[in-house]
């Protein structure tokens, strides 16, 4: 499908003196309109160096949908490096609009936009997200494949349509969390996921935290192997 409509400026800083985030917005009309406003972190360094640099996109939760950007830095690897953190790769946090859910046209349209226009290392992309951002990353993971080194959904639902592409991440290195108590997004569908991928052959890491209940984000974004063995692995 012909791209109608390419659409990228930056709109302003953050209110805080932490610049190396900034606030985008992206517009692309493909099949259907896709319009994501983002935030977009680049590391030490970045500008001053030549290298491509690994890309990090996190999908958040349904709490943090609208049209406030600062949301998306509430949880996960913004929060993770705005409290003093360094994470050596570039981070994407695009903000899902009200009252909708992730679709991954829009996340995959998005993320090639990102790193096309910005030095990424095509074969260190990375999708993490929580809640429904765990379900944006099931999503988008099985339908987008070929986007990505590795998946990290955090107590997220089943996308059901993923079953019938389990064979596209079969080989892909994932790494599922979710709280043994959660009773907003039971572990069931975590459970059920890591089966098939199982049965798949997919070698893939679970952790469940015994005495979680729906925050399964704040251990998994706070510790620091979590980020490594994010970055060491690649296409």
């Amino acid at each position: 499908m012909k791209n109608f409509l390419v659409l990228f400026f930056i709109v302003g800083m953050y209110s805080t003196s932490f610049s190396q985030i900034t606030e985008h917005s992206f517009e692309e009309k493909i099949e259907m309109s896709v319009k994501l406003d983002y935030a977009l972190y680049t590391p030490d360094g970045y500008n001053d160096s030549k290298i491509d640099f690994p890309l990090i996109v996190f999908l958040h939760g349904a709490g943090e949908r609208g049209k406030d950007l600062s949301k998306v830095s509430v949880h996960g690897p913004l929060k993770y490096v705005k409290d003093g953190n360094k994470i050596d790769a570039v981070i994407l946090a695009p903000q899902c609009p009200e009252g909708v859910y992730w679709q991954p046209h829009e996340v995959a349209a998005l993320v090639k936009n990102v790193m096309k226009e910005n030095r990424i290392d095509k074969s260190r992309v990375y999708l993490t997200g929580l809640s429904m951002g765990g379900y944006g990353v099931w999503a988008t993971g099985g339908e987008y494949p070929e986007l990505f080194a590795s998946l990290a959904p955090v107590c997220g639902a089943i996308y059901r349509p993923i079953y019938r592409n389990i064979s596209h991440i079969k080989d892909m290195p994932i790494w599922v969390f979710h709280g043994a108590l959660d009773d907003v997004v039971l572990p069931e569908n975590s459970n059920q996921m890591v089966k098939t991928l199982k049965e798949a052959g997919n070698d893939v890491k679970y952790t469940i935290y015994p005495f979680a209940n729906h925050n399964s984000w704040e251990e998994t974004y706070n510790n620091p192997e979590f980020y490594s063995w994010m970055l060491a692995q690649k296409k």
